[in-house]
Formats: structure tokens, sequence, C-alpha cells
């Protein structure tokens, strides 16, 4: 990730966040643990992670970007979340998280967390509690129906339903991922509650800002199908997915980051291919501090693609002084030099050439 100087929006001193290299770290891939009959070896852990802290912080790293390191059963890589006020036991501790928070701030550095707003494991107790039957304190915490509601298609596996039947329930509940992954019910007042509550708990033990996986889909409207062609070609909701309603939940997640001093910072993942679309989540300075633009990342390698996409979003985000943030790569994705040809020198050109446009997290 490379830094971008530049000054605010509207031309004030840059907060943090938007001057940061901002260094992602798979922290099961990470650094390797020695196993000693409690962590396997291969994995790696929070531990090994503070043992690097002195070499990330001697290469510039301004912030650290922790991918999903939650309990969870593992069957999406973390992103099935079953308790997300714990670490899983395969990464360490709540107190190695605490110590990798109080070590990275002892060097200036922060820490970001990917917080899992759209859906849960199917093993997070309050599925389990909401599954359970149709009259518990939690059956209407997901999306449950007794058919399926409409035509979408979950994003893997390709081709699968978005409705997934449950038989302890005799429901099918709403899945836009995996099947371990039931969407919540966003609608219900104690769901958001509880998550947000979420984001307290880690805002309070020093955490200085999340990713927002998927964050545009905590709004469904599930009474709307989708487009014939889309459901034809075996393409998800996901990039479909906008409603309006999702901006009031931005606005009580933006405004519990902005109980916290320090600013306190998010990014979401909107996997929308719509500048003005990706624009209305920023609202108007009380939603989404950023946002990653991929249109831009799907872009055709050449300097016109990319100028176009550039020019496209900064007409969308500077009138209403918005940050945006490009991307060539990501976790999901192969880096942009292997998705085209393994052109080195064209992986080497486009790379800099964002440094002339004022952004926050590269991903190169």
């Amino acid at each position: 990730m490379i830094p971008t100087q530049a000054s605010g929006p509207t031309g004030s001193e840059p907060v943090w966040w938007q001057r940061a290299v901002v260094y992602q770290i798979y922290p099961r891939s990470f650094a390797e643990h020695v196993a000693d009959g409690h962590q396997p070896r291969g994995v790696g852990t929070l531990r090994r992670i503070i043992d690097h802290l002195d070499h990330l912080e001697w290469l510039g790293v301004d912030a650290l970007w922790i991918s999903p390191c939650f309990r969870s059963p593992m069957a999406d890589f973390g992103y099935d979340v079953s308790d997300y006020c714990d670490i899983d036991p395969i990464f360490g501790t709540l107190a190695d998280m605490d110590d990798l928070i109080a070590a990275a701030h002892g060097r200036g550095l922060r820490v970001l967390l990917d917080w899992v707003p759209n859906h849960t494991s199917d093993e997070h107790p309050w599925f389990v509690e909401s599954r359970s039957s149709r009259d518990n304190p939690k059956a209407d915490w997901y999306v449950w129906r007794d058919q399926p509601a409409n035509n979408w298609m979950a994003a893997f596996p390709p081709g699968d339903t978005a409705w997934q039947f449950d038989e302890p329930r005799g429901q099918y509940y709403l899945r836009n991922f995996a099947r371990q992954q039931p969407d919540l019910e966003w609608d219900v007042p104690a769901v958001e509650a509880a998550m947000l509550d979420t984001l307290r708990f880690w805002l309070d033990r020093g955490i200085d800002g999340f990713r927002m996986d998927v964050v545009h889909m905590i709004g469904h409207d599930v009474d709307v199908d989708d487009p014939p062609g889309h459901v034809a070609a075996g393409r998800s909701h996901v990039p479909r997915n906008d409603v309006p309603k999702t901006h009031e939940r931005l606005r009580h997640v933006r405004a519990v980051l902005d109980e916290y001093p320090g600013h306190r910072t998010s990014v979401g993942e909107v996997y929308l291919l719509d500048e003005a679309a990706i624009a209305r989540y920023y609202g108007h300075g009380d939603e989404l501090h950023m946002s990653f633009n991929f249109r831009f990342f799907w872009a055709a390698p050449t300097a016109a693609s990319l100028r176009e996409r550039i020019d496209a979003t900064l007409a969308q985000l500077t009138p209403v002084g918005a940050w945006p943030t490009w991307a060539f790569s990501n976790h999901d994705a192969p880096r942009h030099r292997q998705r085209h040809g393994g052109d080195e020198q064209l992986a080497r050109v486009t790379a800099p050439s964002l440094r002339d446009d004022p952004s926050s997290i590269l991903h190169v």
C-alpha cells in the first residue's frame, strides 16, 4: 500500500488515515508459529505479528489492517464469525490482541480490524438460538421465509441459490455467501444494537478503525428480484444490493466511531460497480470515511481506462468532500500483475501513477 501526501477533502490539515501506509496482514499466513502443542505449525499468530512490528515500523508502515481473527469455524477463512468479541484460538487469545494493540501503539502504529456485519457463522450462538424455533427471543435475528422470497443467487458456490433450507426450523434463511454464513436481519433494532456493541467492544480496547466487509449488504429488500439475465448468467446478488435504508444504519455506525477520540476510521467494502452509488455511502460526512472502488479495481490496465475511472470517481466524490481509495488487488483476487498476464513492466508503471491522485489506502 502506498501513501499519498495530500491535504484533507476541504483543504484542511489531513487526518492520519488520509495519508497513511496501511499494511494488510492475513494472520493465518503472515508469520508462521513454531508448534508448541497449542497452535499448529504453519499458521500465523498474533504474537508472531508482535515479533515483526519493528520490521513493519522500519518499512514506514503507519497502520496495520488485521484480516479476520475472531473466533470462527473457518468455513470462509474467518469471515464466518462465531464470536465477535473473542480471538480464535488458532491465532492466540484476547490478551494477545491487547498486547498487539499496545505494542503497535507504542511504536506509533495504528490497528484496524475486519468487521463482518452482514452475516455470522451458522455456529454463532445467535443463529443457534434463532434456528431452534420460530418463537425464541432471537427468532427474527436472521432473514427467514417459508419459501425463497426472490431469485437471488449466492456469491459462492457459483450457481447456488441465496436461500438455504434449514431442517431444524423448517424454513429458508437468506445467505448471500456460503451456506454457513446466514445473513443478519438488520431491520430488527436488537440486531443493530448488538452489532454496534461489537464495535464498541473493540474501540474500548483501543482499535483505531475497521475495514467493513460488504457493508452495503446490511440493508436488504427481499421483495425485489434480480433481472433474469443477471440470474441466468449465474451472478450473485451482491453487486446489485443498494438499498436506501442501509444509509441510516451507516450513520449509526459512524456515530459510534465518532464517540471515540483519535479519528477512528472506517473503510467500506462497497461492492457496487457505479461511482455515483459508491459516493452515496460517504453520506454527508456522516457515513463511511472511505470506500473501496471496484470499478477502478477491474478497469483495463491502460492509461485511458484508469484515467476514465479516476475522473468518474473524483467527479462524484470531490463535490461532497469525500475521500477516494484506489485498489488494484486484494485478498479476494490475484494481484494485478498476475491478472494482466504477469507483465512486470506494466505493474511497475501503473502502481506509481496513483501517487498523483489524492487517496488513502492503495492496494498494489
